[in-house]
């Protein structure tokens, strides 16, 4: 389904929810949105699936619809590989539910802040730590860090901003002529700018760098950066390949 969330005026511009309006033309929406979006997602979930092998657990934080779970499994065909999509918004995971059926698979509507993810292989966080509060980022870091395999991989992709402000003018810039060129008009864009100015706090890459080493990750390459979208791979470790290979 068409993304027409902000096709019409309003009067009153509340702030970005995942609700389910969102729900119904999610797909449409962050893939016209987001440039870069359809490779970091399967590309994540080749990496995600080479470092998990035959067996062992993926946790999909901010799971939405499951597509970062579906693009791993697409890549695995063991039946020993588990995932857990979990997701705080009750509409993504209804729907997550209904539309995908692969025993391997399952979905929880909780609070990733509060989530265990003891044990995970892997640990996949797309376009989520953006919305949360900047204060409550590193402990859930942290935690993941200290909760997950010593030898885990935690792919994180998240919107960032420059600290060159004349380097931000030309992505926000092109970011806008790419949305237009995506179909939104003028009138999208401005309220749905208004919508997330209050939830979606991004920072640099250099922030999100410390930060992934403050938490315990000893190992980070950005593998992916398209203007204003990167994507990181990190490890408690310090290997990030197969010594087999």
């Amino acid at each position: 389904m068409q993304d027409r969330v902000f096709a019409q005026p309003k009067n009153h511009i509340v702030d970005f929810a995942f609700n389910e309006d969102v729900v119904d033309v999610f797909p449409d929406m962050i893939r016209r949105s987001v440039p870069g979006y359809e490779l970091v997602i399967p590309m994540g979930g080749l990496m995600a699936a080479r470092h998990m092998g035959k067996s062992g657990t993926a946790f999909d934080l901010g799971c939405s619809l499951g597509a970062s779970s579906l693009a791993l499994l697409s890549q695995c065909d063991s039946p020993q590989v588990r995932v857990i999509g979990v997701d705080s918004s009750s509409a993504m995971i209804a729907q997550a539910k209904r539309t995908i059926d692969d025993p391997r698979i399952s979905f929880c509507c909780e609070d990733l802040l509060t989530r265990d993810v003891s044990g995970a292989s892997v640990v996949m966080l797309n376009f989520v730590v953006q919305f949360l509060d900047p204060e409550h980022r590193l402990a859930l870091l942290t935690r993941i860090a200290q909760q997950m395999n010593p030898d885990g991989l935690l792919i994180l992709s998240e919107k960032v901003r420059n600290a060159d402000p004349l380097v931000q003018t030309f992505y926000d810039s092109t970011h806008l002529a790419w949305k237009r060129a995506n179909g939104y008009s003028e009138l999208e864009v401005s309220q749905k700018r208004q919508a997330l100015e209050n939830v979606m706090r991004v920072e640099t890459c250099e922030t999100h760098v410390e930060r992934l080493s403050e938490a315990g990750f000893n190992h980070v390459v950005q593998w992916f950066h398209c203007m204003n979208w990167v994507s990181f791979a990190a490890s408690p470790t310090q290997v990030l390949y197969d010594p087999s290979e």
